[in-house]
C-alpha cells in the first residue's frame, strides 16, 4: 500500500467517524424531542441574590451524569453568567438564556464529574430541577463555588439545603 492509498483510507475513516457522530446526535435529539421548552424569563425576577461568571458544563437526565440532554439549547458546554434571583436561576448562555424557576429546583449539591468534565471533588455545582415531567441535572463550574451554593441555598426549600441530612447527590427521596 502506497502513501496515497493510506491517506485515502484515513480520510474515509475520518469521514465515517464524523458521519456516525452526526447521526448519533440527531438520534439523541429525536429521542429527547418530548422534553418541553424551558420557562420564559419573567419580567420581574425580584432581587438579585448573586451573579457569577463561569461555565455551564452540561445538563443530563436525572441521575444519569453521562446522558447529555441535546435539546432546548442545553446541549453544549459554554461560558455562562449564572444569576440567582428571588424568582429562580437565569443561565445566560451564548444565544440562549435558560430560566429555572425557584419552585422547579429539587436539589443543590456538589459533584465531581459529568459527561465531559472531571474536576476535583465537589468542584461542580449540581442543580437538580424539573422541566415539565422531566427531571434534569445541570452542572455549573465557577471559581466561587461556595458563594454560588450559598446563593442557591437561599432560594431553595429548607429540605434541599446541602447541609440537610441527605448525602449530596442522593436522589433516593
Amino acid at each position: 500500500m502506497n502513501r496515497a492509498e493510506l491517506l485515502t483510507f484515513v480520510m474515509i475513516g475520518f469521514a465515517v467517524i464524523i458521519a456516525l457522530g452526526a447521526i448519533g446526535w440527531a438520534m439523541r435529539r429525536r429521542r429527547q424531542r418530548d422534553i418541553p421548552a424551558t420557562a420564559a424569563i419573567p419580567s420581574d425576577l425580584g432581587a438579585l441574590i448573586g451573579e457569577f461568571d463561569g461555565f455551564y458544563v452540561s445538563t443530563t437526565l436525572d441521575g444519569q451524569p453521562l446522558n447529555r440532554v441535546a435539546v432546548r439549547g442545553l446541549g453544549f458546554r459554554a461560558r455562562a453568567t449564572i444569576a440567582v434571583t428571588e424568582a429562580g436561576i437565569v443561565l445566560g448562555l451564548p444565544g440562549n438564556n435558560v430560566f429555572i424557576p425557584r419552585g422547579d429546583v429539587r436539589e443543590i449539591s456538589r459533584a465531581q464529574y459529568t459527561i465531559d468534565r472531571v474536576v476535583e471533588p465537589g468542584g461542580l455545582v449540581l442543580v437538580a430541577w424539573t422541566l415539565g415531567a422531566t427531571r434534569l441535572d445541570s452542572y455549573l463550574r465557577v471559581a466561587e463555588t461556595d458563594a454560588l451554593i450559598e446563593a442557591l441555598d437561599s432560594i431553595a426549600a429548607p429540605a434541599l439545603s446541602p447541609t440537610s441530612p441527605l448525602t449530596p447527590g442522593d436522589k433516593s427521596q
